[in-house]
């Protein structure tokens, strides 16, 4: 029973292929080439290696964000359109919850961050708490520096990931206490953990509605605040 899971929130793009207890493949690339190029020609090569045809889906999980506006609606739209067609589940996944999902650490605090811009993070906090992933805090947009100095003020150890946490590890490393960098194959998004997370949802019986199924966008985009601010509109 494999589902496909997408991630295209920030400059990686990953995509794998897993069933309930076993990850069957996974395409994961840092570049600057867009999603648009890279999403299904990497779809359709990881079906090709795992030998596993169209008709065998039986989900599709994409990471819903926070993220790039842009790599999120690309990789909504493409999972959208294969649940379509194909009629099978969709079921976002918050991107934050799958980066956290992917670090099965208990005893510490797990605090994946991604770029706002401006100096900003996406944040939201997780931990581990009898083999299941709980919210400790609901993703935010933060400022980056106060953000890394109230995380050095809990009194566990908190295991920074994302791309902002590559972005600013000089802060991180200068600040020190609790703060841990993670791995770098544990500090990026990896689609085999929306497809952990998407499993998980789903046999708790989780679906969304193709049709209105929409990003997790927590702001709103730069080009919108620029509209409302040329067309005088009233916030």
């Amino acid at each position: 029973m494999p589902i496909l899971a997408i991630d295209t929130a920030t400059l990686v793009s990953s995509v794998a292929l897993a069933t309930v207890d076993n990850l069957l493949a996974e395409i994961t690339l840092q570049t600057k080439k867009t999603h648009s190029e890279l999403l299904m020609p990497h779809i359709a090569k990881l079906m090709d290696m795992a030998q596993v045809a169209k008709a065998d889906l039986k989900g599709v999980a994409v990471s819903i964000g926070p993220g790039s506006f842009t790599g999120l609606r690309i990789g909504l739209s493409t999972a959208k359109t294969l649940a379509y067609a194909l009629q099978i589940p969709v079921v976002g996944v918050p991107t934050l919850a799958a980066m956290a999902y992917g670090c099965p650490v208990p005893g510490v605090i797990l605090a994946p961050m991604l770029d706002a811009q401006k100096g900003n993070v996406y944040q939201a906090l997780f931990e581990w708490h009898q083999g299941e992933l709980k919210e400790i805090q609901p993703a935010i947009v933060t400022e980056v520096t106060a953000a890394l100095e109230s995380l050095s003020q809990q009194e566990r150890p908190v295991v920074v990931m994302g791309e902002s946490a590559v972005m600013y590890r000089d802060k991180i490393e200068q600040i020190g206490k609790n703060l841990i960098l993670a791995a770098p194959h544990v500090v990026i998004q990896r689609a085999s953990s929306v497809a952990g997370l998407g499993y998980k949802l789903i046999k708790q019986g989780v679906r969304h509605d193709v049709m209105g199924l929409e990003p997790l966008y927590i702001r709103r985009s730069e080009a919108e605040v620029l509209w409302e601010c040329r067309h005088g509109v009233d916030k």
